[in-house]
């Protein structure tokens, strides 16, 4: 914005609808998050890491593919992998057609951790969110966050 255009400030309407997607999302991932860390021990970061790699082909991902598909930092994410490591979740590989990178890998632990994680993880984003709704509100989130996501995606 430049410095002489007058702000468009946000109506009573937009203002509640911004200032609820803000306290929805922060209670939602605090719940989820609480959840998920009392029933398996696990962080958010956790599980992502361990369905992105169930997922995957070969049940793998290079290094820096993951980091940009959480939007997390090489190292940060590096990091976090070294402490999953360290619990047995997933395990590095050198990458034999190009020697500076890594492929993490889940791990047969990792993916029976994950396992059962899942039934847990669903019925908490069921109850606190999915099951909230109706099919029509199930799909308008959707679409919003689907063009949420494609405008954002285009500026990381």
């Amino acid at each position: 914005m430049a410095d002489n255009e007058v702000p468009r400030w946000l109506d009573e309407r937009e203002f509640r609808a911004w200032i609820g997607y803000r306290r929805m999302r922060a209670l939602l991932d605090l719940q989820i998050s609480r959840e998920l860390a009392a029933n398996q021990g696990l962080s958010e970061p956790d599980y992502d890491v361990l369905t992105s790699l169930a997922d995957a082909e070969n049940r793998r991902i290079r290094l820096s593919e993951m980091a940009e598909r959480m939007l997390w930092s090489k190292s940060r994410l590096s990091h976090h992998v070294t402490r999953m490591q360290q619990r047995g979740l997933v395990t590095r590989k050198e990458c034999d057609s190009d020697g500076r990178g890594a492929f993490i890998v889940l791990t047969d632990e990792g993916m029976a951790t994950l396992a059962a994680a899942a039934p847990g993880h669903v019925a908490a984003v069921r109850e606190h969110l999915i099951d909230l709704l109706t099919e029509e509100q199930i799909r308008v989130l959707g679409d919003v966050a689907d063009m949420v996501v494609e405008h954002l995606r285009t500026r990381v």
